[in-house]
């Protein structure tokens, strides 16, 4: 080979081996951009529907905040939840570990995959905790909407075998534990909306969308057509459907085969057999059920009227609530694959106009066993935080870290409040005020509900001189009784009055309902609308007119009514959507459930701007994440006077606890009565029926955040309920005076939900999260870190089966008897009482007794002391009404209790306020198992400590 040859040879082996080089050496280039924040991770899209871009950023050490696009830029608008992040930017790395992206706290590790940008989270020490799976399921599914684009979202998640979930609001179908459950995230009138998860295995998912949102199993609901339905003469042509008339009509029923039970909205009221009226009218429908699957089927039913339903021989459902308002059941029953299954419905509409439907959900597939999902109807982006925290507490402080911190309410929120349905003039209101002092019942709010207008007024926020000839000196004559009024508001305008007029001229209402001339309920019927609540400028025109009408009147707090908002009730989803369509902000699709978060924005903005002093208070009956940053609390809606809905409130509390909210009421005594109470005179058997529910709605009522009583007919003060020599009127004010006397730790606990998010109404699953049992409890909770509480909601129930949880000992609060937690117990209940247990190592403070918070001060304390472990307790005191404690004019006094040393030490006070009690005495009763005491303010004291300030400290024997 010459020279040349070899030359030649040379190259073309040079040649080929770089073709190689470049053919098989992997990119250098990197499909990810560090952010000051995070991370952003551009993806090849192989699938419609997958993100093409997603971004991971570290808000705090325990919180990630997630989100992803369809586009080729993230166009992201501010979030209405969650606020700027002005804390100090936390300490994180980042690390390429292969095709993962790993960024890291001290707290938390997220990994992202830089091939599909799914996340996965774990703890400090390594353990996951969640990891995103979306098991095929688009992300992304293109929407129109109006003329605009915008996309469904889904994100899957799998989840630890044993985790139990919670929070997402204020739901009332009585689930504690959402595991395997659909929850349904719709504002409506008694389910309110926060989209915050918070999972037993201590971390939280901030879903950071307005639109409605199916969370859990969301596959789709399937209409009973979906199974083989037979009649009663087991023919497969539908279920037997007899439409039975009112028995004095004379008719014969209707009787014809049904495939479907589908009544659920006003749309629907056509639909039911031609001829056919509901008033008085009785609905069955009976046959069998035959499903494809074998495994629990899931059962969602949206009723009103009186219903009950039946499979296989055993009664699953048997409830009643208002024509006018449905509320929504779940349950279950498992079916067998090819077999057929009894089943009957039976159903009472009770009114001209009612609201049934049954749907269900096949049994979970076993590779969807361990997965939850968020799946929303519209959205830019996917967008949601991850929260971490070594316990409840911690995830909720996260939440509240994101989207605002809840107030110190005003100290008399913390009192009894009376309100009814309504107070018909000013001197019916007026007369309530100087019962309650006369009798000495303790009393801080006065609540007037609607229509105190003139009757085709509404909107106009003016009372009606005729029945209220003097409101400012109404609310003089309430105040120099010292008690604060409140007044109902809502977002409401009749058509051409001058409040609507002033709105209209700018724009700012919803016109669909007037362009449809929908009328409502009052009189002759009115046509209204609502005022669009995300325009700046419509918020600022509404406290305008609650500015020049009714605060200068000295209101001391507002009731935000129909906040969802409810345009026009029981309309269908879709109906919905376009009564309140478009919004300043875009498609209502979009904003659908936030419109109480704006509403409410500008309410406090607005009374803040007006008077920077005083503690704004507002009572809504909606709610959506961040709400507690703008002083407003949430009550559970338009409930049913039943037993059975009393024990639906307490699961609805705790999981709205959980969601971050601290401040929340339920109606006690039910909002809307059966016939047997409002139609004339009582049997003396039904008279009794409704003092023994109120009786033990007042007990629960007691230990909620706030303690309030509201309803429709018969009237719901304690004086109108029973006698004073009646054993529910002793029982109802028992425990009016026992809140008042616990006023010390109460008000403290509300210092706590500011300074430090805490959480007054606390689930078991918070305190006892090692405890496996408590999980599913619903219907026992914390009242602070000391009481557990234990609602009777049984009719005639003179006994209670509990839980005491384990890993501590429990005294009971009456008459301080000790016993082991960790098992089940059958309590003693009477009538005149509910089961009280104080947790082992509390510190519990009373104070004076008082009709209203500020009556005296609390110069002389009881502190029961409750031994078997260390104990401690802060109490803390500041000015009640005015925001200065945001600038640290508060003071908090340690109180600590050694099990070792048997010693109490009363701490060194810390801060100062003008008008600080600086010398006080403390009564000390000691309590130790095996040496009980009962509850008794009169009770000898152990030990006494005069106290100026400074420590100091006793022994207990």
């Amino acid at each position: 080979m010459n020279k040349f040859m070899l030359l030649k040879f040379k190259n073309i082996i040079c040649f080929t081996l770089l073709i190689g080089l470049f053919s098989f050496q992997k990119p250098t280039g990197k499909n990810y951009e560090k952010l000051k924040d995070g991370v952003l991770v551009n993806l090849s899209t192989k699938s419609a529907g997958a993100p093409r871009a997603v971004k991971v950023r570290v808000v705090a050490d325990n919180i990630i905040h997630v989100s992803a696009t369809p586009e080729e830029n993230f166009d992201q608008e501010p979030s209405l939840m969650v606020l700027e992040n002005k804390g100090a930017a936390p300490k994180w790395q980042l690390q390429e570990k292969g095709k993962t992206l790993v960024l890291s706290t001290n707290k938390l590790r997220a990994e992202v995959s830089a091939e599909t940008g799914a996340v996965t989270f774990y703890d400090k020490n390594g353990k996951k905790l969640l990891q995103e799976n979306n098991q095929g399921q688009k992300v992304f599914v293109p929407v129109k909407l109006d003329n605009s684009q915008s996309y469904q979202l889904h994100q899957g998640f799998n989840v630890a075998a044993d985790e139990a979930f919670y929070g997402l609001g204020q739901h009332q179908a009585g689930l504690m534990n959402y595991r395997d459950w659909q929850v349904d995230l719709t504002q409506y009138n008694s389910v309110a909306v926060v989209p915050f998860l918070v999972s037993s295995k201590n971390y939280g998912i901030l879903w950071d969308n307005y639109s409605i949102t199916k969370f859990g199993d969301v596959r789709p609901y399937r209409q009973l057509s979906a199974l083989k339905l037979y009649g009663k003469d087991q023919q497969p042509s539908g279920l037997t459907a007899t439409y039975a008339f009112d028995l004095n009509t004379g008719k014969a029923p209707i009787v014809r085969q049904e495939q479907e039970i589908s009544y659920e909205f006003l749309e629907d009221q056509t639909e039911y057999p031609a001829g056919y009226k509901l008033e008085g009218g009785l609905m069955t429908w009976e046959g069998f059920l035959e499903s494809d699957a074998s495994g629990v089927h899931r059962f969602e039913m949206p009723s009103s009227g009186y219903v009950k339903v039946w499979i296989d021989g055993k009664l699953l459902l048997d409830r009643w609530r208002e024509a006018w308002n449905p509320g929504l059941s779940v349950f279950k029953h498992e079916l067998k694959k090819g077999q057929k299954h009894a089943f009957k419905l039976e159903w009472n509409p009770d009114g001209n106009v009612s609201y049934l439907a049954l749907r269900y959900l096949p049994p979970i597939p076993a590779a969807d066993l361990n997965k939850i999902a968020f799946s929303s109807e519209a959205g830019d982006i996917l967008n949601y935080y991850f929260v971490h925290g070594q316990n409840m507490d911690e995830v909720i402080s996260g939440y509240r870290q994101l989207t605002g911190k809840a107030q110190v309410m005003p100290k008399w929120a913390m009192g009894f409040w009376q309100s009814r349905e309504r107070y018909k003039t000013q001197q019916e209101l007026l007369d309530v005020v100087k019962e309650f002092r006369k009798r000495k019942i303790g009393l801080d709010n006065i609540v007037q509900d609607w229509s105190y207008w003139k009757e085709d007024q509404w909107g106009s926020q003016e009372f009606d001189e005729t029945r209220f000839p003097d409101p400012k000196g109404m609310i003089k004559e309430v105040h120099d009784q010292n008690a604060h009024f409140m007044i109902s508001t809502w977002p409401k305008f009749y058509e051409g009055i001058e409040a609507y007029k002033a709105f209209d001229e700018k724009g700012l209402l919803y016109k669909t309902s007037i362009k449809e001339q929908i009328r409502d309920w009052i009189g002759q019927g009115y046509v209204s609308t609502f005022y669009d609540a995300f325009n700046p400028e419509g918020r600022k025109l509404f406290w305008k007119l609650l500015d020049e009408k009714l605060y200068h009147l000295d209101i001391d707090a507002w009731w935000q009514d129909a906040s969802e908002p409810d345009i026009l009730s029981n309309a269908s989803i879709p109906h919905r959507k376009a009564l309140m369509n478009p919004t300043y902000l875009g498609p209502a699709t979009k904003y659908f459930n936030a419109y109480v978060l704006q509403h409410n924005k500008g309410i406090y903005e607005g009374q803040r701007s007006s008077n920077p002093k005083d503690r704004v208070f507002i009572l809504t009956r909606s709610a959506f994440g961040g709400l507690q940053r703008y002083g407003a609390a949430t009550w559970s809606g338009d409930i049913a006077a039943t037993f059975e809905e009393m024990g639906r409130q307490i699961p609805a509390g705790l999981n709205f606890s959980l969601s971050g909210l601290p401040y929340w009421t339920t109606d006690i005594g039910g909002f809307f009565v059966e016939n047997k109470y409002d139609r004339g005179p009582m049997t003396p058997a039904a008279q009794e029926e409704w003092r023994e529910l109120n009786t033990r709605w007042y007990q629960y009522g007691t230990f909620t955040p706030l303690y309030r009583s509201h309803g429709q007919f018969p009237f719901r003060e304690v004086f109108n309920i029973a006698p004073e020599d009646h054993k529910a009127y002793q029982s109802i004010v028992y425990y009016n005076k026992l809140r008042y006397r616990l006023m010390p730790y109460i008000y403290s606990l509300t210092g706590k939900v500011y300074h430090e998010n805490g959480t007054i109404m606390r689930p078991l699953v918070m305190d006892f999260s090692a405890d496996k049992n408590v999980q599913n409890i619903g219907d026992q909770f914390l009242f602070g870190p000391s009481l557990l509480v234990n609602p009777v909601y049984e009719k005639g129930a003179t006994k209670r089966n509990l839980y005491l949880p384990a890993n501590t000992g429990w005294y009971n609060l009456y008459d301080g008897t000790y016993q082991q937690g960790g098992r089940q117990i059958s309590a003693d209940a009477p009538y005149e009482r509910m089961p009280l247990f104080v947790k082992e190592g509390s510190i519990l403070p009373f104070g004076p007794e008082i009709q209203y918070t500020t009556e005296k001060p609390a110069e002389t304390i009881m502190l029961y002391v409750y031994g078997g472990k260390d104990a401690q307790f802060e109490l803390y005191e500041d000015e009640n009404t005015n925001y200065n404690y945001e600038q640290g004019k508060f003071s908090t006094i340690p109180i600590t209790y050694n099990e070792a040393t048997k010693t109490l030490t009363v701490g060194k006070r810390q801060g100062e306020f003008n008008g600080m009690l600086k010398n006080r005495t403390f009564h000390v009763v000691f309590v130790q198992p095996g040496k009980s005491k009962a509850m008794d303010f009169d009770a000898k004291p152990d030990a006494t400590i005069v106290y100026n300030g400074e420590a100091k400290s006793v022994k207990l024997k």
